[in-house]
């Protein structure tokens, strides 16, 4: 580099929350990939390539995920002060990750690093509310700036303001959301993509959601218009990935079925994968009805999805009508799910507990319900929680009904607001509850027999079961914040706890390490062991039951599913109407 080169620092850093007894929740290897730092990281590098800062000026980028790495602040300000210039982005910060941000950001501003944070909980608290409530003005008394909306055509405005040192408060982008066709694809560096399970990584074939469910942020945060990539862009940041030996991706979008360009995008994967031999695997989220798009499915499992996940979130018409989330019809969750299952491909399906119809018992009851008449490989439990940026959390707060006051509680696992039927401790114990009723050793068993039946890979499989089953008892945090090794540090206890001795805090994490690895293990071999038995049976795909039997005309009458509640009832009877009505009655 020449001696009258300059050099701007840009340091990106996804963060991780705090686990109920304070300490930093980070893995040797964590399961989810973050698009959101995927994409800044693919955005800065379109950056520094355009020379937004000048012709004299070279990015030196960085990217961390707090899930999976130690962030040292020291460091990182070590780094920024020895550029010319300098900032960091904490990117895709939610609102349980909110408190996180701010205790990385302030010794780094007591450092005089230049500070920017952006995610959900901004741009939803700046769409949603007033603009100073849920602890953004923490923010600006740090004078950490804000960044709401999409980065895609700003990113540069932000980086010339930091470069001059005149980053502004706010930048607030939410009434402009850009059209994300053409423009710079998600990607991180081999080095991170390392440090997630599966060598895995993200991106986001599309943005934005059509639907109104009420506890859902991304419709006021990413918009209700749907944005999308082009064939073309997905095929060369496939292309850019497998250069360096990286194949499989989470499909980051909320509902990928209603890409418009969806049978576009699959046809393009499908020859990158039949043609050109690129072996991927995919995990895509779908809504309740995907099934009813022709050649939809098929075109997927050829595409390379393995597995897919479903917004079920409940069984119970009530409550999906009070949530807004009139697309799900109980009627088709067996067609549906049949539908993925004669692909042999993994169905994984949301399911929330504390709508307003929900009690402690009916929960046990649509639990043993899904368990005996769905085809669900993995079901996901999260509590029903306001968080800010929906409209749940906007009619709570403008109504001043009590809330959680701690945002890092805020993160689908805990109890944040009072429910009409059930106590705060009722609620919690059937959360955990939930967890050990539906994954007992029988019903693991059965879900074993299911998949051997119709093709599924019983090694993923196995892998999936033993993380959903044991990441509550084992770490208390919800599987898809689960990872292998769980790692603490005692500089990173929340602000305000004691810090443990380190005399005895490591040989306590250490001991605690090999116990739960010893346990995860002993686990890991009985499914293991049940799942070569059960693959090597000659019979395996002769085996069948109520939720593998195909949907019939007597379902309505037959399954518990459509006639456990009153509403139950009317869906399927007004479903069967409307079959009749277009089908012509017999």
């Amino acid at each position: 580099m020449g001696k009258d080169k300059k050099t701007f620092c840009l340091v990106l850093v996804k963060p991780s929350h705090y686990d109920d007894e304070g300490y930093v929740i980070q893995w040797f290897r964590s399961a989810i990939p973050s698009n959101s730092l995927a994409v800044l990281y693919g955005l800065a590098r379109e950056c520094a390539a355009e020379k937004v800062l000048g012709e004299d000026v070279e990015f030196d980028i960085h990217a961390f995920d707090e899930t999976n790495t130690h962030i040292r602040t020291n460091r990182i300000a070590k780094m920024i002060a020895a550029a010319d210039a300098g900032m960091v982005m904490l990117v895709g910060v939610q609102s349980n990750q909110f408190i996180r941000a701010l205790d990385i950001a302030r010794p780094l501003r007591e450092a005089g690093i230049q500070v920017v944070i952006g995610g959900f909980h901004v741009s939803g608290c700046l769409s949603m509310l007033d603009g100073s409530a849920v602890d953004l003005d923490a923010c600006r008394a740090m004078k950490v700036s804000l960044f709401a909306g999409e980065a895609e055509g700003r990113l540069d405005i932000v980086l010339q303001d930091a470069a001059a040192r005149r980053l502004e408060a706010t930048y607030n982008f939410l009434k402009d959301l850009p059209g994300i066709e053409g423009t710079p694809a998600p990607f991180l560096p081999i080095e991170n993509v390392r440090r997630t399970l599966g060598l895995s990584t993200s991106f986001d074939a599309g943005r934005g959601c059509p639907y109104q469910c009420s506890f859902c942020t991304i419709i006021n945060v990413q918009g209700r218009k749907s944005r999308f990539r082009t064939p073309d862009d997905v095929e060369a940041l496939v292309r850019s990935n497998w250069k360096q030996g990286v194949c499989k991706y989470f499909i980051t979008d909320d509902n990928f079925a209603r890409n418009k360009h969806w049978e576009e995008i699959l046809d393009r994967l499908i020859w990158l994968r039949e043609s050109e031999g690129i072996p991927l695997g995919l995990l895509i989220q779908v809504d309740t009805l995907c099934h009813k798009i022709p050649n939809f499915i098929e075109k997927a499992k050829r595409a390379g999805v393995t597995r897919v996940f479903i917004g079920l979130e409940n069984i119970n018409p009530d409550n999906l009508l009070a949530a807004k989330k009139r697309q799900n019809k109980i009627t088709e969750y067996r067609k549906m799910l049949l539908a993925w299952k004669d692909q042999g491909i993994l169905t994984l399906a949301g399911y929330i507990l504390g709508f307003p119809a929900d009690t402690p018992e009916s929960i046990r009851n649509d639990i043993a319900i899904i368990k005996r008449e769905l085809p669900i490989d993995i079901l996901e439990f999260f509590c029903l929680t306001p968080l800010p940026g929906s409209e749940d959390h906007k009619n709570l707060w403008t109504t001043q009904v009590p809330m959680d006051p701690d945002l890092n509680n805020y993160d689908l696992e805990h109890v944040c607001a009072a429910h009409s039927r059930m106590s705060e401790d009722e609620w919690k114990a059937i959360y955990w509850e939930a967890w050990a009723i539906y994954y007992t050793p029988e019903h693991m068993r059965t879900l074993l027999l299911r998949g051997a039946a119709t093709g599924v890979n019983l090694s993923s499989l196995v892998k999936l079961l033993l993380t959903f089953s044991l990441s509550q008892r084992l770490e208390n945090v919800h599987p898809l914040q689960w990872g292998i090794i769980r790692l603490r540090h005692p500089s990173e206890r929340r602000p305000g706890l004691s810090v443990e001795s380190a005399f005895w805090f490591w040989p306590k994490l250490t001991i605690e390490i090999a116990y739960k690895t010893a346990i995860a293990i002993a686990a890991l071999s009985r499914l293991a062991v049940q799942g070569i038995k059960i693959s090597r049976d000659p019979n395996r795909l002769k085996y069948t039951d109520q939720a593998l039997s195909r949907a019939s005309d007597d379902d309505d009458e037959s399954l518990e599913l459509l006639t456990q509640t009153s509403s139950a009832k009317q869906s399927a009877a007004h479903q069967k109407k409307v079959f009749n009505l277009t089908h012509g009655a017999r």
